[in-house]
């Protein structure tokens, strides 16, 4: 009977913690109740509008394969290197006195292959003389292979020291700009840790991210329009890369955008607006001197970045990076990433992340 009611409770609590998990994941799939500023606009805009950023087409963070102390750092910040430029060398006394060990090595693997090609030599005609035997041939033949082996991989030794040298003399793959130096003179430089950031400073490219009910009007080639706001400048650029799997990206697809502009006032790192046309209607003017302020409630930080969470077609959450400028109280002006009057979420009753279902208020 005991044992009847013990199955009994255990079955009891099974099916109890059966139906929470239920309950749990019911839960999760219904949408976030979220509270928004503005109005949503509810209109056929010709336009697919995305927040991006501006990088270097060519950008490198330069490392060493092995340890060693920085002995010189010969660039700094902002400074144009070109390429094959040293920037950074690090103290390789070791790899010398081993390249000292490798140039004695060959020396005398030179001198086994001289006197063993020699050797080789005389039996082979005394051989054909009938004045040695096979087995000495063979036993000549042997030695002579073996120091033949000996000298190429004492050889092949030297260029294995040789190639290391090159990661002791950190030099620019291309031609660009210094935009980061992580280390000084005198620090321990440790095998894959950046040393030297550099970008190329000849074509810059546009990164947006667009969501995934728009990317299907997004098309290789097509001719985009940038606005960079903290400029006040809209320039031209075409579709040039467009990724099939947002797996990685929060719902969201990497569009790269290669500018037909180039300008010197634009620089890496800035945020801008893309507007790809879906079809050819004329262009809604904005006010681009308008001040957007959004409160500092609204915001979402991660490290460095900020940004805030927009309502994407079919009542998703986007997140949306943004440049920030001035903090006037409670609220702060954002530069770039959010026009004016367009809605974001202020607050939601559970925590969002990028693809949420969300429902508005009442």
């Amino acid at each position: 009977m005991k044992n009847i009611l013990s199955i009994l409770a255990i079955s009891t609590l099974l099916f109890t913690s059966c139906s929470g998990d239920k309950k749990e994941k019911s839960a999760e799939l219904q949408p976030v109740i979220v509270k928004i500023n503005g109005k949503l606009d509810t209109n056929n805009s010709p336009f697919v509008n995305a927040s991006g950023k501006i990088e270097a087409e060519n950008s490198a963070n330069l490392s060493t394969r092995m340890m060693g102390y920085v002995t010189k750092l010969h660039v700094k910040v902002g400074q144009n290197v070109r390429e094959g430029q040293l920037l950074v060398s690090v103290n390789s006394t070791d790899l010398q006195a081993k390249k000292a060990q490798v140039d004695a090595s060959i020396i005398q693997a030179q001198a086994a292959y001289t006197n063993a090609k020699k050797d080789y030599d005389r039996f082979v005609n005394l051989f054909a003389q009938q004045s040695a035997s096979q087995k000495e041939l063979d036993d000549m033949t042997a030695r002579f292979e073996m120091a033949k082996a000996g000298l190429e991989a004492a050889k092949q030794m030297r260029n294995e020291i040789q190639a290391q040298f090159s990661y002791s003399n950190i030099t620019a793959p291309f031609s660009g700009v210094v935009t980061n130096t992580f280390v000084k003179e005198g620090d321990m430089a440790n095998p894959g840790m950046p040393l030297v950031s550099v970008e190329g400073a000849t074509r810059l490219q546009v990164v947006a991210m667009v969501s995934e009910s728009d990317i299907a009007y997004v098309k290789q080639g097509m001719t985009v329009k940038v606005n960079i706001k903290s400029l006040n400048k809209e320039v031209t650029g075409k579709v040039s890369e467009i990724s099939l799997s947002a797996k990685n990206t929060g719902g969201q697809y990497l569009v790269k955008v290669n500018l037909n502009q180039q300008d010197k006032s634009i620089l890496s790192g800035m945020f801008v607006n893309v507007q790809f046309p879906i079809e050819k209607t004329k262009v809604v003017e904005t006010n681009t001197t308008e001040r957007v302020l959004i409160p500092t409630s609204a915001l979402v930080k991660q490290g460095q970045l900020s940004g805030v969470y927009t309502v994407g077609n079919g009542n998703v959450a986007i997140l949306r990076w943004l440049r920030l400028g001035k903090t006037f109280g409670n609220q702060v002006e954002v530069l770039s990433g959010l026009s004016a009057n367009e809605a974001y979420i202020v607050s939601a009753e559970s925590k969002l992340f990028n693809g949420a279902k969300i429902q508005l208020a009442n």
